[in-house]
């Protein structure tokens, strides 16, 4: 099945360590590697990726679409924040979509609207096992993921449990099933 990748441009950009540079030029190389990153991801996957970026400091003042090598790039129009269009892209896009973004308000609406989530440290790691993958040859190996919650998180243990012990919650094992199409 493919699925619409909407993406927060500048949180991602943010998980790789590149903040927003205040130089305009710094931020147009940090952009285009990035778009260039995810024209590689999209072609080897097969997903359609779109990308969205904050641009509501631009002096055109409208919302500005381009298709560049196979990714389609949205910068937002004046006033508008990028998490506002990607909300609305997740609500049109409903559960043919996949939400990559570590913001919180977003993650709810795509969840809430049937999207697949993906915080963007996630999606990074993701992109990088791909370019060294294709570096190597495959031969990468994908860093050991603990499906386990961290210890704060988890509820106190129950004795009176049925089930499997040895099998992962429901819950889990789908968001593995739909991690393996990424």
């Amino acid at each position: 099945m493919r699925l619409t990748i909407l993406i927060d441009g500048y949180n991602l950009l943010g998980a790789f360590g590149k903040q927003r540079p205040e130089q305009v030029s710094a931020a147009d190389e940090a952009r285009e590697a990035l778009i260039t990153r995810l024209s590689l991801y999209g072609q080897r996957k097969g997903h359609p990726v779109t990308v969205v970026f904050d641009a509501w400091r631009e002096p055109t003042g409208l919302e500005h679409h381009e298709h560049r090598t196979g990714v389609q790039v949205v910068f937002t129009k004046r006033g508008e924040r990028a998490d506002q269009v990607i909300q609305r892209l997740a609500r049109e896009y409903g559960r043919d979509c996949a939400v990559v973004s570590s913001d919180l308000e977003i993650i709810q609406t795509a969840k809430s609207h049937g999207a697949f989530v993906m915080k963007s440290q996630e999606f990074k790691v993701k992109l990088e096992l791909l370019g060294n993958s294709k570096s190597h040859a495959g031969k990468a190996m994908a860093p050991k993921q603990s499906w386990t919650k961290p210890e704060e998180e988890s509820p106190p243990a129950r004795l009176d449990k049925k089930g499997n012990p040895r099998k992962l919650p429901k819950a889990v094992r789908n968001r593995k099933r739909r991690l393996k199409g990424f």
